[in-house]
C-alpha cells in the first residue's frame, strides 16, 4: 500500500498582490499540479467582446480590442474589499441559458473619450498635450466589477497615469466603444490568467559535517563560505564554526560551485563532503504574484478548490465504473 500523505501549507508572507508559502508532506506531482491549476484553471473575468462606435485614434480597432482584452478585471463581493473568486457570482457564458448575454454571465463596460471635450477641463499648460485613455475611463454596469488599475498602492503612488494605458489621443480624435467581460480560464486564453508569476522551488536541506570541518583552518572555512554565490553559509566569529546563514532557505540555488571547491579541498576523493546541500523531495517553496484581478490569497484557495473538485469528480467516475 502506498504511503499516505497529509499535505500542509505554511504561509511565509502575504500581501494582496503576492503570497509566499511552503507546501510540505507531498511530492513534486502535487506541487506541479497546484502550480498549473493556478496558471490555467482558476476562473476570472476578462473582456471577450469589443464593439466600436467611433475610433479616430492612431491605433486600429483590432489593436485597441487586444489591449482592452488584456486588462485585468477585478471582482469584489459587496461585503468584501478583496479581489475574489468570481465563479460563485457568474456563470460561464456557454452554460448560461440566456439568448445572447445577461447579468448572470457577463458585465458590460462603456468607454467614451473625446479629446476636444476633455481638453477645456485640463490645466491650460496641458490642453494641447496628448490625452492618455486608461482603464479608469471604462465604466462598468456592475458595481462589483471594475478594471484593476494598479497592482498595489505603491504602484499607484508612483504611476504617472490614472490607470493602465490603452491609447493616446490628440486634437480631433475620439474613442467610443462597448466591451463585454465574461468568465473563463487561462486554458482557453491567456487573458483569463490570474497570475503574473507562479513558481515553486525545492526546500534546501543543508547539512554541515562538523567532524570534517573541524580539520579545516579558518582560512579554508572562509573559502567555503565565500565560494557560495547564494551566500547560504556564514562563519561564526565566536566559535569559528561554519553555520547556515539566516536566509539560506530563500537564497539556496543548488549551484555546483560549493561541491567543486570541496572536492579540491579534500585529502582523499572518497572523503565525506564538508557541507552538503540537497533538495527536499517533499517540501516546496511557492511564490505567487497576481495580476490584480484576484488577490493572491484567493488565487491559492481557488486553485485548491479546483483541485478538490477535480479529485471528487475522478472518485465519482471510478465509483461509476465499479457499478457497471
Amino acid at each position: 500500500m502506498p504511503h499516505q500523505r497529509f499535505p500542509k501549507i505554511e504561509i511565509l508572507s502575504i500581501q494582496p498582490h503576492e503570497i509566499r508559502f511552503v507546501l510540505s508532506d507531498t511530492d513534486t506531482s502535487m506541487a506541479n499540479t497546484l502550480r498549473r491549476i493556478m496558471i490555467s484553471e482558476v476562473p476570472t473575468l476578462a473582456i471577450d467582446l469589443v464593439e466600436f462606435a467611433d475610433n479616430s485614434t492612431v491605433l486600429n480597432d483590432e489593436y485597441i480590442a487586444h489591449r482592452v482584452g488584456l486588462l485585468p478585471i477585478r471582482y469584489q463581493a459587496p461585503d468584501s474589499l478583496r479581489g475574489g473568486d468570481c465563479s460563485g457570482a457568474f456563470l460561464n457564458h456557454r452554460e448560461c441559458m440566456c439568448y445572447e448575454r445577461c447579468a448572470r454571465c457577463s458585465v458590460e463596460f462603456e468607454l467614451d473619450v473625446n479629446f476636444d471635450q476633455v481638453a477645456p477641463t485640463r490645466p491650460e499648460a496641458e490642453q494641447d498635450l496628448p490625452l492618455t485613455v486608461t482603464s479608469r475611463d471604462l465604466k462598468s454596469n456592475n458595481d462589483c466589477v471594475s478594471p484593476a488599475h494598479f497592482l498595489n498602492t505603491e504602484e499607484q503612488d508612483n504611476a504617472h497615469d490614472a490607470g493602465i494605458s490603452i491609447v493616446k489621443i490628440g486634437p480631433g480624435q475620439h474613442l467610443k466603444l462597448k466591451a463585454v467581460a465574461r468568465m473563463g480560464i487561462s486554458k482557453e486564453h491567456a487573458k483569463w490568467c490570474p497570475v503574473a508569476v507562479a513558481t515553486y522551488r525545492f526546500w534546501p536541506i543543508i547539512e554541515i559535517n562538523e567532524e570534517a570541518c573541524a580539520q579545516l583552518t579558518l582560512e579554508q572555512k572562509q573559502e567555503l563560505v565565500d565560494v557560495c554565490p547564494d551566500r547560504i553559509l556564514e562563519l561564526d566569529e565566536v566559535t569559528g564554526h561554519i553555520v547556515v546563514a539566516e536566509h539560506a532557505v530563500e537564497t539556496a540555488t543548488f549551484t555546483e560551485d560549493l561541491k567543486c571547491h570541496q572536492t579540491a579541498m579534500k585529502k582523499k576523493p572518497e572523503d565525506d563532503d564538508f557541507v552538503k546541500v540537497t533538495p527536499s523531495e517533499d517540501k516546496f517553496i511557492f511564490c505567487v504574484e497576481g495580476t490584480g484581478a484576484i488577490d493572491a490569497e484567493e488565487i491559492m484557495t481557488s486553485s485548491l478548490n479546483v483541485l478538490k473538485n477535480r479529485l471528487n469528480y475522478l472518485a465519482q467516475e471510478v465509483e461509476n465504473l465499479k457499478d457497471m
